[in-house]
């Protein structure tokens, strides 16, 4: 981060199939190590999955996926005096979609399926109903800033 200026966000061109900027950024959200064939295959493969499973578009599934994912309100450790609060801040969108995405790929990984394509669908699916273990993450994030809201006046 630059002391001074302003750092303009990069833009994400949307992908050759779906032509949808939330597919490209799922991509490179399950990408490791550069190696993007492999993140389009199984982000591809999951998209399959999501239409044979729901007879909806995929990119409709998973738009909703990641709208139920995204978390409103958060805690940031503040340091006043001796003690660390924590203390609620809203979230700005663009972290709200980095948050969700990254939660999806990140708890889609942690499932008990056998293949990455059979994961991250789940986990979409699951988003999609608000269910899964992504939604549990956002609901304990939201509950932590409520319980904490007494010390919403240390915000900064």
């Amino acid at each position: 981060m630059p002391r001074r200026g302003y750092v303009s966000k990069r833009v994400v061109d949307a992908d050759p199939v779906y032509s949808d900027v939330l597919v490209a950024k799922m991509i490179h959200a399950v990408m490791k190590q550069g190696k993007k064939r492999v993140a389009e295959r199984v982000v591809y493969g999951s998209m399959d999955i999501i239409k044979e499973k729901t007879k909806e578009d995929p990119v409709a599934v998973l738009k909703k996926a990641i709208e139920n994912a995204k978390p409103m309100v958060e805690v940031k450790s503040r340091r006043v005096g001796g003690a660390t609060y924590q203390v609620p801040i809203e979230i700005r969108p663009d972290r709200r979609l980095s948050l969700s995405i990254r939660w999806l790929v990140n708890f889609a990984v942690d499932r008990a399926e056998k293949t990455m394509v059979q994961k991250l669908s789940a986990e979409l699916i699951d988003a999609f109903n608000n269910r899964g273990t992504t939604i549990k993450k956002k609901e304990d994030t939201h509950k932590m800033a409520e319980a904490n809201k007494a010390f919403a006046h240390y915000r900064w």
